[in-house]
């Protein structure tokens, strides 16, 4: 079904399994990275290494979180793990591309991971010239999604009309605190038709083709 988009004129998007699909792995070598780091920190077994970086991610939003406020971790030091990952698992998609190019108004992307790891990815996939800014975990002060706080700060620092703008995810939860400021949220990825949120407005398994098909605002 063609989605009717005529009345948004900001785009909001997350990076990581939204951006690129998740089948690439390429997010499994990231995690993988990242239950190395927590076994160094902690000293634990990997098995548990993994099972605490998922609590913390539940608990927090973002298993750095955790790390900071329990082990003192430096985010320099975390972000340095993910920064010579190889971009050859993401597939460049020159629909994508397009699709995004004619999308009306302001583009954003709105990411819980650095600067630098959103820089990489945008410009592997030849997406960087298309957003007006990256919204970076830096950026909003180490509140990420689904913490309201963080999309209240990305809404003050850009001037957001919540009732004007689209939310792009993979995750579920992050779309909740969107879809109660007034955005319109647009799940994306393997999972995304079996949802049932009531906070989520569109699903779609593929973004290229919903982007491609979606209404848009008229522009002169």
């Amino acid at each position: 079904m063609t989605a009717d988009l005529t009345h948004i004129d900001t785009w909001l998007f997350d990076l990581d399994n939204t951006l690129y699909s998740e089948e690439s792995g390429f997010m499994l070598g990231v995690e993988s990275r990242m239950t190395d780091f927590v076994a160094r920190v902690t000293g634990l077994p990997q098995d548990a290494a993994y099972n605490l970086q998922k609590h913390y991610l539940a608990e927090h939003g973002l298993t750095l979180k955790g790390l900071m406020l329990h082990h003192g971790v430096d985010p320099a030091d975390f972000h340095a793990l993910f920064h010579d990952l190889s971009l050859d698992l993401l597939a460049k998609d020159p629909e994508l591309v397009a699709a995004i190019a004619r999308l009306p108004g302001r583009r954003y992307i709105f990411t819980n991971a650095d600067d630098t790891h959103a820089e990489r990815v945008l410009a592997h996939l030849n997406l960087r010239g298309l957003f007006d800014e990256v919204f970076h975990i830096h950026s909003f002060g180490f509140t990420p999604k689904p913490d309201p706080l963080g999309f209240q700060r990305m809404i003050d620092a850009h001037g957001l009309v919540p009732t004007t703008t689209a939310f792009f995810e993979d995750s579920e939860r992050n779309l909740h605190p969107a879809a109660d400021l007034g955005m319109t949220t647009v799940l994306v990825g393997p999972r995304a038709l079996a949802s049932t949120a009531p906070f989520v407005h569109h699903r779609t398994e593929k973004l290229t083709p919903f982007l491609s098909s979606a209404r848009l605002k008229e522009t002169a």
